[in-house]
């Protein structure tokens, strides 16, 4: 099932831009910072599924620096579970989208407390479970809808919803084919149901046809409640993507035979 992601554990998936880097061309502390603090929240929300806050930030050790042009994963597992409160342990790593090298930047410890609303006394959150990653299924990043992001409904801008989804399409496709690409052609989006702020939205990416120097890729977005836990595909979509080099000339999709998956 897309997106069919444990409790303890959750992914985001961001790209560094030069607006986020300092005079050195590397990642902002605090823009690492929240972007671990977010996910923090994404992997506590769905172990318990009630409102929480940030506490603490216990410890963070920043190990190397993430370059402007690189992916940064972050990974976010619940590791202890008390009665109201948990502590989450988030690690991000940098990756060159060409090369693929990867390199772990920083670990931190997160204590999240949970703020249930209507819950009777006594209540406390469940007991940490013994789970494994799923399977893979194409490139996940999980990610809020934040109040900035919504029209004047309260739902989630069609343009941010393509910004994400194009967004994964660039990186499923450059990390398959390990060279520059470009967004040549949007060949279908189909909108299903709205996303409310608040929820949180899975983007799920996987090359489905390579050619040439063209790929296309499959997108799926999944909004989910933070509370209950349900889920509904709100969007897919097929981008193509062309590898292109310095010149931004098309170039063969290195070391690939063509493939299709497409139905």
């Amino acid at each position: 099932m897309p997106g069919a992601i444990p409790a303890s554990s959750s992914r985001l998936l961001d790209l560094v831009f030069p607006g986020d880097t300092n005079h050195h061309g590397t990642l902002f502390g605090g823009a690492g910072l929240a972007l671990m603090d977010r996910i923090a929240f994404i992997a506590a929300t769905r172990h318990g599924r009630v409102p929480f806050v940030t506490a603490s930030v216990d410890r963070v050790d920043f190990q190397a620096p993430a370059r402007v042009g690189e992916l940064v994963e972050l990974v976010a597992r619940v590791s202890r579970v008390g009665r109201t409160s948990m502590t989450v342990e988030v690690e991000m790593v940098a990756e060159g989208l060409v090369s693929g090298e990867r390199r772990l930047c920083t670990r931190g410890s997160f204590s999240m407390v949970a703020v249930p609303e209507g819950k009777t006394p006594g209540w406390c959150l469940p007991p940490l479970a013994d789970m494994r990653e799923p399977p893979g299924h194409g490139t996940c990043t999980s990610d809020i809808v934040f109040a900035d992001q919504a029209n004047s409904s309260g739902r989630m801008f069609g343009g941010e919803a393509l910004a994400a989804m194009t967004k994964a399409a660039f990186v499923a496709a450059t990390r398959h084919g390990r060279c520059i690409t470009v967004l040549a052609a949007s060949e279908r989006v189909d909108f299903r149901a709205p996303v409310a702020v608040g929820s949180i939205v899975d983007t799920v990416a996987t090359v489905a046809r390579v050619g040439r120097s063209s790929m296309t890729v499959a997108v799926e977005l999944w909004s989910e409640d933070l509370t209950s836990g349900t889920r509904t595909c709100t969007a897919n979509g097929r981008f193509v993507m062309v590898a292109v080099d310095r010149q931004d000339r098309p170039v063969p999709v290195g070391g690939h035979e063509t493939v299709d998956k497409l139905s």
